[in-house]
C-alpha cells in the first residue's frame, strides 16, 4: 500500500470518525445526561462549599460534550485507519469492508471494554478529586495493556496456525490474552470506592450509556469506514451509457 493510498485512507478514516463522533453524542446527550445530572446533584448535596461555576452546566452537556466527543472520533477515526491499512491482507482474506469491521470491533473490545472491566467508568461524584492524576494513568495504562496483549494474541495465532489449524490457533490465542488480561487486572491496584449512600441505580445507568456511547461510536465508524475504504481500494468501473435506436 502506497504513501497516496495511505493518506487517503486517514483522511477518509478522520471522516468517518467524525460521522461517528456526532452519532456517539446524539446517543450520550439524549442517554447519558440524565444519570450525569444525578450525579452532580448528589455530589452538591454532600459538599459544603459552594464555590462559582466557570462553566455553566448546559454549555458542559452541549458545546463541551459536543467538542469532546467529536475530537475523540476524529482521532480514533485516524489511529484505527492506520491500524486497517496494516492490518489488511494481514488477517485473512478478508475485504475491505470486513477489515474495517474488524478493526472496529477490535478497537471496541481493546481500547474501551477490557480496560473498564478494571476499572469502570464513573460519574463526576465517584472518586477523590486527589486522586484523579492516578487514576488516569492507571486506565491509560490498563488500555496499553490491553492493546499489547491483544496484538500479542493476534501474532501467536498467526503463528500456530500452519501447525495446529485456524480454529485451534485462534482459540488458543484467545485464552492466552484472556489469561494475560486476567494477570494484569489482579497485578494493578483497584480503583477508587463508591462513595456511601451513592444511588446504585444512576452508577448503573451512568455505565450503561458509557457502553452505549462507545458502541454507538466504534459501531458507526466500522461501518462508514468501511463504505469508504472499499470505495477507494475497489473503485467501481464507470459505466457508459448505451443508447438503442428504435425504428
Amino acid at each position: 500500500m502506497n504513501s497516496t493510498t495511505v493518506r487517503t485512507l486517514l483522511v477518509r478514516g478522520m471522516l468517518a470518525g467524525l460521522a461517528a463522533g456526532v452519532l456517539a453524542f446524539v446517543f450520550a446527550y439524549v442517554v447519558g445526561e440524565g444519570s450525569v445530572d444525578a450525579a452532580i446533584a448528589f455530589e452538591e448535596s454532600k459538599s459544603h462549599e459552594h464555590g462559582e461555576e466557570l462553566v455553566s452546566r448546559s454549555l458542559q452537556s452541549t458545546a463541551g460534550l459536543a467538542t469532546g466527543v467529536l475530537v475523540f472520533g476524529v482521532a480514533i477515526g485516524g489511529i484505527a485507519a492506520l491500524a486497517f491499512c496494516f492490518a489488511l491482507g494481514r488477517i485473512g482474506r478478508f475485504g475491505a469492508r470486513a477489515t474495517a469491521a474488524l478493526t472496529a470491533l477490535a478497537g471496541f473490545l481493546l481500547v474501551y471494554l477490557v480496560p473498564i472491566l478494571k476499572y469502570p467508568a464513573n460519574p463526576p461524584a465517584v472518586g477523590d478529586p486527589d486522586t484523579i492524576a492516578k487514576r488516569t494513568a492507571l486506565f491509560v495504562l490498563m488500555i496499553a495493556l490491553s492493546v499489547l496483549l491483544g496484538i500479542g494474541a493476534v501474532l501467536l495465532g498467526r503463528r500456530l496456525a500452519p501447525g495446529w489449524g485456524n480454529w485451534n490457533a485462534s482459540i488458543t490465542a484467545g485464552v492466552a490474552f484472556v489469561a494475560a488480561v486476567g494477570v494484569a487486572m489482579a497485578i494493578l491496584p483497584h480503583g477508587d470506592n463508591i462513595p456511601k449512600g451513592f444511588p446504585a441505580a444512576d452508577l448503573w445507568e451512568f455505565r450503561l450509556a458509557s457502553i452505549g456511547i462507545q458502541a454507538v461510536l466504534w459501531s458507526a465508524f466500522g461501518l462508514l469506514f468501511g463504505y469508504l475504504a472499499e470505495r477507494a481500494l475497489e473503485p467501481q468501473p464507470v459505466r457508459g451509457r448505451v443508447s438503442t435506436l428504435t425504428a
